[in-house]
């Protein structure tokens, strides 16, 4: 048989036995977003949010505050990580700017053997004046800047990398309580997002949650499908557990 007809042959056993929920992009949305974090995401809109779907995948808020009906009637921003992690909260300036009040859910999970579960939620209500004390003493100006550095086209990726790596390793980024993490590679990515440690989650955002895990941790007092989440990435053959 020709070699084309065999990996033809091959293909299509692979197409065959991955899981339909693995095969499709969730519904044509959050294409870079991790698995189990798209899962996390989905109960939370269908359960909270009436099956809420962003209408479009650049949408700034993951829930629209004109959907959010039975909760505050804020817009709602929902993550995922690994317990203990710190929190990926996406593009720097488009969180630095932000300037109303909020909601933050968010997902914290452990791998169990060949599943992640869930094992805290927060929900915090944040305020524009809560939300700027993370990053005292960065101006927008110390942003834009190193913005700028990170996508540079004129600067190799290791010259960018080398250059942002300086600036966020001085003050006033390293006097701030939010992370900024430039995301260089050697192909296309030129990104400045940040973070925020898990730490600082609790004592900043939700300081009356209990940071511990829980066996059956709930949101709005419900408890999320367990176990619901993905199993540990694999590259190559061997696993690896995600950050995300």
């Amino acid at each position: 048989m020709q070699l084309w007809k065999l990996r033809l042959q091959a293909l299509l056993l692979c197409l065959l036995f991955v899981p339909a929920a693995v095969q499709a992009k969730p519904e044509g949305e959050r294409h870079e977003v991790q698995h189990h974090g798209y899962i996390f995401e989905k109960w939370v809109r269908d359960t909270f949010f009436d099956h809420y779907e962003a209408p479009s995948y650049t949408q700034e808020w993951d829930v629209a505050k004109s959907a959010n009906k039975e909760y505050g009637g804020l817009p709602v921003s929902i993550k995922t990580t690994k317990y203990g992690s710190s929190v990926d909260l996406g593009d720097t300036l488009r969180q630095f700017t932000i300037n109303e009040n909020f909601m933050i859910i968010i997902g914290y999970w452990r791998q169990e053997g060949p599943r992640k579960r869930i094992v805290n939620i927060v929900a915090a209500t944040v305020t524009p004046a809560l939300w700027q004390s993370l990053w005292i003493p960065i101006t927008l100006q110390d942003v834009q800047a190193l913005d700028a550095v990170v996508k540079n086209r004129a600067a190799t990726p290791a010259q960018a990398r080398a250059d942002a790596h300086k600036i966020k390793s001085q003050p006033p980024f390293t006097r701030a309580l939010m992370t900024v993490n430039p995301k260089i590679d050697n192909k296309h990515q030129r990104r400045l997002q940040c973070s925020l440690r898990f730490d600082l989650v609790f004592s900043r955002l939700a300081p009356k949650a209990d940071p511990t895990p829980q066996e059956k941790p709930q949101l709005f007092g419900i408890a999320p499908p367990d176990p619901f989440l993905s199993a540990p990435r694999s590259f190559g053959g061997s696993k690896a557990t995600a950050k995300e």
